[in-house]
């Protein structure tokens, strides 16, 4: 174990909080302020001790506990590793790694070999000692590093002077190169950077490492860095793994940084005399550039990049998946008293239990969703009419909810109360300009037979119709007064001075 010991007082926490109390190593760590992986190696070392429960180390002297975990071992000479062998057989053949090693080493002679964690010591320290483009080695298949170009193409789109960003991307065992110049280095063309690099080399690596720029790491950390969520949403996708570089350690991104003077020298520079009118033509020019340069013979390597590529990294790749992923952006804000969330000025409902509580809306082109502590509460087809409002009756509280009204369904009860009934829905179904100003009126006159009967509302709409008086107001003043309408008080008296309909059109 590397680094000073810890006070067995702090080891007791530790095995009281893991044996006792069941917390994992995560939550141990951060309660006690120590790293996982001590946390672990103490846990280890009272596991090869026999230390079961809490019970049994509850009430023992820190001293004996301390003999327990930590025995006094005689020192024995210790059997040399050859270091270059290692170096060696790791890079031979994929899936070799330092445990299968030292267990080779150690089934030779256990009694002088050294212990697992000091055999890889030994062998990291010789590697420190390696040039730097000698240690970094990769397997096919499992890295590839992004990042853009500090110079960009110079291009003219609307009378305007503008220079498009150069996307760039390698494969870390084989070289191979990806790039193409887009408008910015916003989310939506760094997402689109990657989609477009995965079909070039026709599938997955196992991870990708980026630098620190604001679209992939929201903040940066050695340790735990806080990814973009759209960008962590598109390693779930295509399953690679996102490890963000230090920052302003160049050194961890070699690869992509040389991959980058590759793109620079073979690709910009003899596009320096070309005039561009879009980012359309500049990545027409790059792709024959871009051929060129990927089957071009390295020195160092007597193959060509896609030569590399076809033999050590193709068969490697993860396949793509059936779906493309699907560009969304994330917003958070609290529900409003009217249960709905606005994005781009129009308005979504949600749960009326939602009122007051935060929210995280995702959206994409076709939709938006809705998410809840990690749950999503909500879905609707995206609506982009400024001022809208998209609802669904299952998110309004029950004192909202209203029948919806149809023509059907006027109709159907129009029917139980007579035919005069019907027709005189019909004629106002037909009458009025505004669907909804006819079932405002339909309404009215039917639910007259709540109050004065079926019998009743049927005469009084058999009279509207013989008068031609079909609407709310009359209907009910006939209802009211109970009078019997004759012909002739009905009908209007012609005279001379009288104006018709006809003198108004």
């Amino acid at each position: 174990m590397s680094g000073r010991r810890l006070h067995m007082r702090k080891l007791k926490q530790i095995l009281r909080l893991s044996l006792k109390e069941k917390l994992s190593h995560r939550t141990i760590s951060k309660s006690l302020r120590i790293s996982r992986r001590t946390v672990s190696e103490y846990l280890q070392r009272a596991k090869a001790a026999g230390i079961k429960n809490w019970e049994e180390v509850k009430e023992v002297p820190e001293v004996e506990l301390e003999k327990v975990l930590f025995p006094i071992k005689s020192r024995k000479r210790r059997r040399e590793i050859s270091c270059q062998y290692i170096h060696n057989q790791l890079n031979k053949t994929k899936g070799t790694t330092l445990l299968l090693l030292w267990q080779e080493y150690y089934q030779q002679d256990p009694t002088t070999a050294y212990s697992y964690s000091q055999f890889c010591l030994l062998y990291q320290q010789w590697q420190k000692r390696l040039p730097i483009e000698l240690r970094n080695q990769y397997r096919g298949g499992e890295t590839m590093f992004v990042d853009y170009s500090g110079e960009g193409i110079p291009y003219i789109e609307k009378g305007e002077k503008q220079k498009a960003e150069i996307f760039v991307a390698t494969l870390g065992a084989s070289d191979l190169i990806y790039c193409e110049a887009q408008e910015s280095q916003k989310l939506s063309y760094w997402i689109k950077g990657h989609i477009n690099a995965f079909k070039y080399i026709g599938g997955v690596p196992e991870k990708v490492i980026p630098d620190n720029l604001k679209a992939a790491v929201k903040k940066p950390c050695y340790y735990e860095p806080e990814l973009n969520p759209v960008y962590d949403d598109l390693s779930l996708h295509y399953d690679f793994v996102i490890i963000p570089t230090r920052v302003r350690k160049p050194k961890d991104k070699g690869k992509v940084e040389n991959a980058v003077q590759q793109i620079q020298r073979w690709v910009i520079a003899p596009l320096r005399n070309s005039q561009f009118f879009s980012v359309l033509q500049i990545n027409e020019a790059i792709r024959e550039l871009l051929k060129e340069l990927n089957n071009k013979k390295m020195k160092h390597i007597g193959k060509s990049r896609m030569e590399l590529f076809n033999e050590i990294e193709r068969g490697a790749l993860k396949p793509l998946p059936i779906e493309e992923f699907e560009l969304s952006e994330r917003r958070h804000q609290k529900v409003g008293a009217n249960y709905h969330v606005s994005y781009e000025r129009h308005y979504y409902s949600v749960p009326y239990t939602l009122i007051g509580q935060s929210i995280e809306i995702r959206a994409t082109d076709r939709t938006i969703e809705v998410y809840h502590r990690g749950q999503r509460v909500a879905v609707h087809l995206r609506d982009d009419t400024p001022g809208g409002y998209t609802t669904v009756d299952e998110h309004m509280p029950q004192s909202h909810k209203r029948v919806k009204i149809t023509p059907e369904g006027l109709l159907r009860w129009a029917s139980r109360i007579g035919p005069s009934s019907v027709e005189v829905v019909e004629r106002v179904l037909n009458s009025k300009r505004h669907i909804e100003q006819a079932y405002k009126v339909c309404t009215g006159i039917l639910k007259l037979e709540e109050s004065y009967g079926k019998e009743a509302l049927e005469k009084a709409c058999s009279t509207a119709i013989d008068y031609e008086i079909v609407s709310y107001r009359h209907i009910k003043n006939i209802l009211k007064t109970g009078m019997s309408l004759s012909e002739d008080s009905m009908k209007t008296t012609e005279h001379e001075n009288l104006r018709g309909s006809g003198y108004y059109n």
